[in-house]
């Protein structure tokens, strides 16, 4: 069977799948070469999942790499079996307990799903929609290398 020409069924919105898919997400973005889009998708569905109820902010732990980021903390959210750390605000730091350095042993569980059925279900679900700013269309020309005799000038 065609790689293109498998279907998957669209995934519904359930609070398992919405965190397999940020987790997703956000794995993809730790390692892509323009991972904005993605970490916004990833603390938009956070951000809403959230306001329903449907992950809990839980508190503040330290951030592992603190000069390669602004803030010292990061706020501990959990939805379903899945936790992720996003950028705390202002009322964040005033109202969340501070719970230390972050546990090491505590891992995500594993997850499927492919990055385009996660960006799918994540954009349906907050309204976002990827921007592409770069033309696809931009094609290198090969150019041979140009050899010179030991001593010659370019």
């Amino acid at each position: 069977m065609n790689r293109k020409n498998r279907s998957h069924p669209p995934l519904h919105s359930t609070v398992e799948n919405l965190a397999q898919a940020i987790f997703t997400v956000n794995r993809h973005a730790k390692t892509a070469p323009n991972p904005k889009y993605l970490y916004k998708l990833k603390h938009e569905a956070l951000k809403k999942m959230i306001s329903e109820g449907k992950a809990k902010k839980v508190g503040l732990h330290f951030s592992q790499n603190p000069k390669l980021c602004q803030q010292q903390s990061a706020v501990l959210v959990v939805c379903g079996n899945y936790s992720f750390h996003i950028p705390p605000s202002k009322n964040d730091m005033k109202l969340l307990p501070h719970l230390g350095h972050l546990n090491q042993n505590v891992r995500n569980p594993k997850s499927r799903l492919s990055l385009n059925q996660a960006k799918k279900l994540l954009q349906s679900y907050t309204g976002l929609k990827e921007i592409n700013t770069e033309p696809n269309n931009k094609t290198r020309s090969y150019q041979k290398p140009v050899f010179k005799k030991l001593g010659e000038s370019y």
